[in-house]
Order: C-alpha cells, then structure tokens, then sequence
C-alpha cells in the first residue's frame, strides 16, 4: 500500500551524495504511474525518478535508526514513506536498495539514508523484486 505525498516540497536534513549544493526540491507525482515520483530541483537542472517502495518493493523494511526519524520529526509510531532511486537503461530498471530516501510525508523534510551494503543492493533488477 503507498503512502501519499502530502507535501510536494522536500528538503533534504543533508545533502544527498554528489548533490551537496542542492537541498530543496520538488516531488511530483508521475501522471498514470502509481507511486512513482519525479525529485526535481528548480534550482539546478536536476531530475532523479523515485519510487515507493511500499508499491514496488513490497516487503522492503531496512531498519531507520530513531535519530532519523527524530530528525524528520517523526515519532517511533509514525511510519516514514520509503523511496527508491530507479534508473532506467535499455532492457533493465533497477532501485538503489542500499541509499533509500525516508521521507515524513507530512513536512517534506526527509534524508537518504545510506545501510550497510552487505543486505542491501545498490543496483537490484525491479523485475526480479
């Protein structure tokens, strides 16, 4: 089951990696898509589709240290919205299990939160999930 975007306005608690000069963006819905979102950033021509994960990789549950959530001002009862990177290439799309983007939905304010790479794929095939 997805959880709805309240706030189309994000911002990041930290820079996401190789965006360290971009903290405010924008997160769209994707028209006919359910649960896909496009991150965009008015400030610098910059585009990343995300997924939620609870629509595309069911089951998907990393574990959310309490001083993230505490950041996001989310209590340990509230459930964050789980986003997955996509990228996209000929004959394959994959989700970054390893970097998700935890989002409190009702604020906009949300983190990519990097796990141990061990559990966690950096480039998982969407088809196989």
């Amino acid at each position: 089951m997805s959880t709805a975007v309240m706030n189309p306005s994000v911002s990041f608690t930290a820079p996401m990696p190789g965006l360290e000069n971009v903290h405010d963006f924008t997160l769209r819905s994707v028209e006919g898509a359910a649960g896909l979102y496009a991150l965009e950033s008015g400030a610098t021509p910059v585009r990343l589709f995300l997924a939620d994960a609870a629509v595309f990789v069911p089951g998907y549950a990393p574990p959310i240290p309490a001083a993230t959530l505490e950041a996001l001002g989310l209590g340990q009862s509230e459930a964050p919205q789980l986003l997955v990177v996509l990228t996209h290439a000929p004959g394959s799309t994959t989700v970054n299990l390893m970097a998700p983007i935890v989002l409190n939905p009702a604020t906009g304010r949300c983190t990519q939160l990097v796990l141990d790479g061990r559990n966690y794929p950096l480039r998982a095939d969407l088809n196989s999930l």
